[in-house]
């Protein structure tokens, strides 16, 4: 993936800047993945760092430091539960949250998959809200309060409210043919989902960058705003 980290960045002050992470692209290094957020901030600028991560296929709002001193500051914020994240995700399924509270504790397993555990998880807090409903599936607007492994995945999972095409936790692919009456497909082609990765995205974050509470939002990327225009049309 050719990206210009530049062209990513949404805001940026003395201490921190935010960017709009495409979808799958890992936020820090591992041995699968040499091209990472990480790794081209760097070349932007050498003292960012990353203060915290999303999974590579959520697109999104990634906050960074400029010093240690600003990543000290936002780590603090972090573990205080100080930062505001909302995210939005489309998923399966017709919903009516208002403000609902899912306290579900959350144990990582090997592999990179989580599972809800009340003796051994941790404690993690998420607030969902229906933003928008359409034929069979919903909007929600999410905020985690905790900062866990696959935390909205899970917990929407738990709520019978699966993310689109999350097919770890139970999210179906989603077809334009589902939605479009009299869908024809070209001969000797197959279909593909309408989103290639599922459907979650870190729409806000908020933080004190030492002067003050600072909101930053970050614009749905195409593949969310195809899949958004798909529903409502259809």
């Amino acid at each position: 993936m050719k990206l210009n980290f530049q062209d990513i960045i949404v805001y940026e002050d003395d201490h921190f800047l935010v960017v709009n992470k495409p979808p799958f692209l890992s936020t820090l290094a591992d041995r699968n993945s040499p091209n990472n957020l990480q790794t081209l901030s760097k070349r932007y600028n050498e003292s960012l760092s990353a203060c915290h991560r999303l999974d590579k296929e959520t697109s999104g709002a990634v906050l960074f430091s400029k010093s240690e001193e600003a990543y000290r500051h936002a780590s603090i914020q972090f573990e205080d539960r100080k930062i505001q994240k909302i995210y939005h995700a489309v998923v399966d399924g017709l919903h009516s949250f208002s403000n609902e509270k899912i306290d579900l504790p959350i144990l990582p397993l090997s592999k990179g998959v989580v599972k809800i555990d009340f003796r051994k998880g941790k404690d993690s807090v998420t607030y969902v809200n229906t933003l928008e409903t359409f034929k069979r599936h919903s909007l929600i607007e999410c905020k985690p309060l905790t900062g866990r492994m696959h935390q909205i995945r899970i917990h929407l999972c738990n709520k019978k409210a699966p993310i689109v095409n999350d097919q770890l936790y139970g999210g179906e692919p989603l077809f334009l043919s589902q939605l479009k009456r009299n869908y024809n497909l070209k001969a000797d082609s197959e279909e593909r989902p309408l989103i290639q990765r599922f459907g979650l995205h870190a729409q806000k974050i908020g933080f004190d960058n030492f002067s003050g509470q600072v909101i930053v939002e970050a614009d749905y990327p195409k593949d969310m705003k195809v899949l958004l225009k798909q529903l409502r049309k259809n």
